[in-house]
């Protein structure tokens, strides 16, 4: 699974929690935020690293996230390859729905909707759902019905995801069964890059082992920086 590239909405949000305000400052829906000019490069930069793998462990399908900073990503580090894949776009890879809570930093979220935090706290951040919008279970839901369909349509096939931070960290739950509790403090203690690879290979007894956790080695041996910029469902809310 790759990560997008740096989006404008990443940008943005750094600069509204760094700044104290209440919102973050973004024109369109979420789901047609676009990539900054660095994310352009670090999703070039992915399909460079494509490029140079050997034919044994290149992908054979490519499932994308509907949103455009998704979407541009694998577009632009697909059109590094020379080699044919199956292209999928698939809604199920889509990024958690915030509801009200949509755009609002971690202060908005505090000061606009106090009892949002305390609902919050009461149920748990795997399994609060804010008003309008998704809980962690939630996304969890519609990825399992994904990963079901890649086993019926493409079992034994290498699979590549190109999509959004959250879904580095349920693909954990659902392919390796991480725990709920310790789900979250993985999620606390690390962070899933822009362009980063998150990898997993499928084991004799049918299980999953993680290979590369969020690796960034193939941005920076070509030149271009990752971005650790965090998306507000993982932190604010």
């Amino acid at each position: 699974m790759v990560r997008h590239g740096e989006s404008t909405g990443n940008v943005a949000r750094e600069e509204a929690e760094d700044g104290g305000l209440d919102v973050i400052d973004i024109a369109e829906r979420d789901a047609d935020v676009p990539l900054s000019p660095r994310g352009e490069d670090q999703a070039t930069a992915v399909g460079r690293w494509l490029a140079s793998l050997p034919e044994e462990q290149r992908p054979e399908v490519v499932v994308c996230s509907p949103y455009q900073r998704t979407l541009s990503t694998g577009e632009l580090a697909v059109a590094e390859i020379d080699y044919e894949t199956v292209w999928v776009v698939d809604e199920r890879l889509r990024d958690r729905e915030l509801g009200v809570l949509d755009l609002l930093t971690a202060r908005g979220v505090a000061n606009r909707f106090p009892d949002e935090l305390v609902r919050k706290e009461r149920l748990g951040k795997f399994y609060y759902r804010p008003p309008g919008g998704e809980s962690w279970a939630d996304v969890a839901l519609r990825l399992r019905s994904l990963l079901t369909d890649l086993e019926r349509r493409h079992r034994g096939q290498r699979v590549l995801l190109f999509a959004h931070e959250m879904t580095a960290y349920l693909l954990r739950y659902l392919l390796e069964g991480v725990p709920e509790k310790e789900l979250l403090t993985v999620a606390h203690s690390t962070v899933v890059a822009n362009g980063s690879v998150t990898s997993w290979v499928r084991e004799d007894d049918g299980g999953f082992r993680m290979e590369h956790e969020h690796a960034t080695e193939h941005l920076r041996e070509r030149d271009v920086p990752p971005t650790e910029s965090e998306d507000a469902e993982t932190e604010s809310v």
